[in-house]
């Protein structure tokens, strides 16, 4: 296991998972010199996580609910490894209800595995797609950026 190894798993279907997934990739690379690995959870499934010393995972949220695939990979044995999680929710970046959505989908998600204990979670703003067509983005990747440079810190301690 290397100790400069990250692996950001995601699954979006909006973009936006994606995007925050790019940018916690960049920040990590440029600012801390972390190799890091992206996986599309909706694509592929990781392979070997013992290489692994970081993970972050996020997922998506559509009515509702986090996806599938995201909930499936906290299953996985992440013993000895720090762990960072988020979701991008339309309801997490619209304003006022912030602090619902983190303890909503990030906070009530990850009680549910208590064998998971994160350096960091968060939630940020999501879209919604009709279609094919955006008819809301309330996506913040400065947020994003700064949630990443935060975890840089802390997977380089």
């Amino acid at each position: 296991m290397s100790a400069n190894k990250t692996l950001i798993a995601y699954e979006s279907k909006g973009g936006a998972t994606e995007e925050a997934s790019r940018k916690i990739a960049e920040t990590l690379r440029s600012k801390f010199q972390l190799e890091v690995d992206l996986v599309d959870l909706k694509e592929q499934k990781p392979s070997d996580l013992a290489q692994y010393q970081n993970v972050i995972l996020g997922g998506g949220v559509r009515a509702g609910k986090i996806y599938c695939k995201t909930l499936k990979f906290l299953e996985n044995d992440l013993t000895g490894k720090k762990v960072a999680f988020f979701v991008s929710s339309a309801e997490a970046g619209a304003p006022g209800s912030y602090e619902k959505a983190k303890i909503k989908f990030v906070e009530n998600t990850l009680a549910k595995y208590p064998n998971i204990n994160p350096v960091g979670w968060d939630a940020f703003g999501g879209r919604i797609r009709i279609l094919g067509k955006t008819v809301s983005d309330n996506t913040d990747l400065a947020k994003v950026e700064a949630w990443a440079e935060e975890l840089g810190k802390k997977f380089t301690q």
